[in-house]
């Protein structure tokens, strides 16, 4: 049994979530809460297997819950929120940098015509991420001295890089935001970017990603230039590729590997039409979703890299394509940033 802790300061949606979690018989709600501060009070006596936390709620709210979660007794941590206006998705992103594992649309009532559509989303994302492992994080104050060598960047040489695909599922929000950080704002090529996310959700991660990187991020449209130093976000429900001229390629293609967009397609067409000079990046996320195609990009030259597992929430993207042999790289997120700067700086 999945031992669930619901909170949320909203009886009725605490009510709603239950009935919906009562119908598989794998989940146990162990108990519900009306704020941050009942769960912390619920967690010190039962340690339930996952958390469904809700964002805005009176006193403690979902955002200092999850950190003081995550800073003692650590428990997979899903937010769960009602709203996809990019304030409120910015706090859910901060959560998740706090150590939440994925964020969901709150499931809609009985009657509405996406509610069996919510419930199996919210119900399979409980089965997946109650699987996570996940640390305890250390309170914002103290300081965690990394130690990074000069020499573990060893780049290979290229005849020059038009371009960075990245694709990212579970745990990927976070580990963009690192990457981002890294790449200085004179960053000289585009970089688009693949990442699963609920619906609904992708533009307040744009919007919460511009306040954490020197290169702007932006929705990625149909036929644009892809300009140096910016990012593209693939939007909601439609694949993202690239056409001749290094122009952005929106597609409503089938879905791959049941996933729409895709970093499947992504790498596809970065493979078919840049080969050598691009670089691939597969980072956290669950399933194979981009794998066999990060070896395919390698294959045609391309320098790919996937993240390691000891950074990664759920490595199951690239620890299948490292598996394939697809990687030239396996590291960590800070790692990758030096890496791609590296690159591109080496091969301008």
């Amino acid at each position: 049994m999945i031992k669930v802790l619901i909170v949320d300061d909203s009886a009725i949606a605490r009510e709603c979530i239950r009935s919906i979690l009562a119908q598989d018989p794998q989940i146990e709600v162990v108990g519900t809460a009306g704020s941050g501060k009942e769960a912390l009070a619920f967690i010190e006596h039962q340690k339930p297997d996952i958390i469904l936390m809700d964002m805005s709620m009176p006193g403690m709210d979902g955002l200092d819950a999850t950190r003081q979660i995550m800073e003692t007794k650590p428990v997979p941590i899903i937010i769960v929120t009602g709203s996809c206006d990019p304030d409120s998705v910015s706090s859910s992103f901060g959560a998740m940098e706090a150590g939440a594992v994925t964020i969901l649309d709150k499931p809609k009532v009985i009657g509405h015509p996406d509610h069996v559509v919510t419930a199996n989303q919210l119900i399979q994302a409980i089965k997946s991420m109650s699987q996570v492992h996940v640390v305890r994080r250390w309170p914002r104050n103290r300081t965690v001295k990394t130690e990074v060598q000069s020499n573990d960047v060893l780049p290979v040489r290229l005849s020059g890089i038009q371009l960075v695909a990245i694709g990212a599922s579970t745990g990927g929000p976070i580990v963009l935001s690192t990457i981002l950080k890294g790449l200085p704002n004179d960053f000289s090529v585009p970089l688009l970017i693949v990442q699963h996310i609920a619906p609904g959700f992708v533009d307040g991660l744009v919007e919460w990603l511009n306040q954490h990187s020197a290169v702007p991020i932006s929705m990625a449209k149909h036929g644009e230039a892809l300009l140096p130093g910016r990012g593209y976000m693939a939007p909601d429900g439609v694949h993202l590729g690239v056409a001749e001229g290094n122009r952005a390629f929106l597609s409503h293609a089938e879905p791959m590997n049941g996933l729409r967009p895709a970093v499947s397609y992504l790498f596809t067409s970065v493979a078919d039409l840049l080969g050598p000079a691009a670089i691939g990046v597969l980072l956290t996320g669950m399933g194979k979703d981009g794998a066999p195609e990060l070896k395919i990009l390698k294959d045609r030259g391309a320098i790919t890299i996937a993240q390691d597992e000891s950074s990664s929430v759920v490595h199951g993207m690239p620890g299948e394509a490292i598996k394939l042999g697809g990687a030239t790289y396996v590291l960590p997120p800070e790692k990758i940033a030096r890496t791609l700067v590296a690159l591109v700086q080496e091969h301008k």
